[in-house]
């Protein structure tokens, strides 16, 4: 196992430097989708999906606004490519993914999706993701459901795994792990995002450029903003 040093608090640019490390993150397989209760927060419901979710998830997924912010940067084709990325949160995928439906409280309405659907992701660690259906933006949901969704990601059980991250992300513990990190990374114009980032905790690590993913002919370069946020320090550690 590889010995960092504490990285700095500067922000970091050029190439990913992946070293492995040990480190906690929640027990896998992750809890089942049938025992898993709903967050709710002061205007939210944050469920677990269910098969009758496909007709909202296509209303998302298909609105352009929303879908330029993602990796594939389009609208689902057709419903068979939404089927298949609901099926990326319910069983027996729900072993690794912890994506949820985001609801209105008082009427059940679903107006948007979020969560980890991603355990290794472009630093190695967990990646933090949500979409919102267009005419729900502005409304401080998005701020909502972060602050919802991560009291309940930290408080599911760890255990101790090795992982290659990347150096610019280690801060090593008083116990000799590299202290757990959840992820984000937003393109450099998606103020929005980077604001609630901010605004919950999480703190930009790292700017970098990749071949954008959704541009067809593979020649268009995207730079990429990378947030991280450590386990609250208050939580029990888990023994090796």
């Amino acid at each position: 196992m590889a010995s960092p040093n504490p990285a700095s608090e500067a922000l970091i640019e050029g190439p990913l430097d992946f070293i492995t490390v040990k480190t906690t993150l929640p027990a896998r397989p992750l809890p089942a989708h049938a025992s898993r209760q709903p967050i709710l927060t002061p205007r939210l419901m944050i469920r677990p999906f269910t098969e009758s979710d496909i007709n909202a998830l296509r209303v998302l997924r298909t609105q352009p606004e929303v879908m330029s912010n993602t990796a594939a940067g389009r609208i689902d084709l057709d419903v068979a490519e939404t089927q298949a990325k609901l099926a990326l949160s319910l069983p027996p995928n729900d072993a690794h993914t912890f994506n949820c439906a985001i609801c209105l409280r008082d009427s059940g309405e679903f107006i948007g999706c979020g969560g980890c659907h991603v355990m290794i992701g472009e630093f190695g660690w967990p990646v933090l993701g949500y979409m919102f259906i267009k005419e729900h933006w502005g409304r401080g949901f998005a701020t909502e459901f972060v602050t919802g969704f991560l009291a309940a990601w930290w408080a599911l059980p760890r255990e101790v795994y090795e992982l290659q991250v990347d150096r610019g992300t280690v801060r090593v513990g008083e116990d000799g792990l590299a202290e757990e990190q959840y992820t984000a990374v937003t393109v450099d114009d998606n103020v929005a995002s980077q604001r609630i980032l901010t605004k919950t905790g999480f703190v930009k690590r790292r700017v970098y450029s990749e071949i954008d993913s959704a541009d067809p002919k593979g020649e268009a370069i995207v730079t990429l903003l990378g947030f991280t946020k450590g386990r609250p320090k208050e939580l029990p550690s888990p023994t090796s």
